[in-house]
């Protein structure tokens, strides 16, 4: 089973990166147009180029002000959530 490991993760990887490259909107693909990364993702993803190459250079990738990786707030950290609470009071 473990012999079979390494093509699973090339697989997955390859899929990755296909689905990725099709979910992404045009105008964030960056130095080629879409269609051609899908070409290259597919076509040298089995060697893992087209997939590792969409990955670091294909997709602008959004970093936040702070350094961390998502935009998502937990509600009770999210001051416009924490003041939306307080107009439902007074509109009762």
């Amino acid at each position: 089973m473990l012999r079979y490991l390494p093509f699973l993760l090339v697989l997955a990887l390859w899929i990755y990166a296909f689905v990725d490259c099709l979910n992404t909107p045009e105008e964030e693909v960056r130095h080629l147009p879409k269609v051609a990364w899908v070409i290259i993702i597919l076509l040298f993803g089995e060697v893992l180029v087209g997939p590792v190459a969409w990955l670091i250079t294909g997709r602008v990738r959004h970093a936040r002000a702070d350094g961390s990786a998502s935009a998502w707030v937990a509600p009770d950290d999210n001051p416009e959530f924490l003041k939306s609470l307080g107009k439902d009071d007074r509109d009762t």
